[in-house]
């Protein structure tokens, strides 16, 4: 049975990244000294040179969210609605970092998953930059090696017959930035397989030849559900970020701004009471699409 995505996708999670990001998520993963098992770094920050001044984009792998977290609220929130997202800051640069189960990151890499959130992501670049053990890297890698398969799969029916592969990613994402709130500007969803078509060909092209898994039969009507399901999550995760994410409303609005070109300032009552103030920001998000 062909496996010919799996070897690229492990060739690309363990390539090098920046020093300082590999530091960054070194220090993450110390946090939680009881329950880390991998550390991704992904994101548009992957092909900056200099990150000073970024925002760096991490996912945290924890074994369960008992471990965790205990017994707070807070694992109950990230099993409810995940993932959990927090600020953290080491060695002068600033990221965010979403928490994730491992059972929940393969499942919601998979077909199995009841949205695009986490199969949307990496199914883009990404890098692996600590792992607790090998068991921990070889889950990571089988993980992310179902997120190509998931899009592809949902996209091939709405690409047309006969598409070329790029099309077919192209469609895939253009699907997905409909699914979730984002504040990107029109034509970006485009713009990811343009920057690195050598890439996205080569693993499609892994991905067909090992077998795709089941496109959906209304593949309209699915994509009608996700977008549904996915409009509902983004504003439930935003609801959820004002009160785990300290100073979440500056970071909704620097990344409105950074993606949209608007100029938002945030008043100081909308800090007082940031659950309500992100809900004024939705109509910006809603115009120019939503966060990732």
């Amino acid at each position: 049975m062909p496996n010919q995505l799996l070897p690229l996708v492990t060739a690309e999670l363990a390539a090098p990244a920046d020093p300082r990001a590999a530091a960054m998520a070194g220090a993450l993963a110390a946090k939680y000294p009881d329950a880390a098992r991998a550390v991704l770094f992904y994101g548009s920050c992957l092909r900056e040179a200099n990150l000073d001044g970024l925002m760096l984009d991490f996912y945290l792998i924890v074994s369960d969210y008992p471990a965790a977290y205990g017994k707070s609220w807070l694992a109950r929130a990230n099993a409810l609605v995940p993932p959990n997202v927090f600020p953290f800051e080491h060695g002068g640069l600033i990221a965010k970092y979403a928490v994730l189960s491992e059972a929940d990151f393969a499942r919601l890499n998979s077909p199995a998953a009841d949205n695009v959130s986490i199969w949307a992501r990496f199914a883009q670049p990404s890098r692996l930059l600590w792992a607790s053990d090998d068991l921990a890297r070889q889950r990571a890698y089988a993980a992310v090696a179902q997120a190509a398969p998931t899009l592809l799969s949902l996209a091939r029916p709405v690409a047309g017959d006969g598409s070329d592969v790029l099309d077919v990613w192209r469609a895939g994402f253009t699907c997905t930035y409909g699914a979730e709130l984002r504040a990107e500007r029109t034509g970006r969803s485009l713009s990811i397989v343009d920057a690195d078509p050598d890439r996205y060909r080569r693993f499609g092209e892994a991905a067909l030849a090992d077998g795709l898994p089941p496109s959906p039969v209304d593949a309209a009507a699915l994509w009608r559900r996700l977008q549904r399901r996915g409009k509902r999550l983004s504003v439930l995760r935003l609801a959820k970020a004002s009160f785990t994410y300290a100073g979440g409303i500056d970071y909704l609005a620097w990344k409105i701004n950074r993606h949209a070109g608007t100029r938002i300032v945030i008043k100081p009552w909308q800090r007082r009471w940031p659950l309500l103030g992100a809900v004024t920001l939705l109509p910006r998000l809603l115009r120019g699409g939503a966060i990732r």
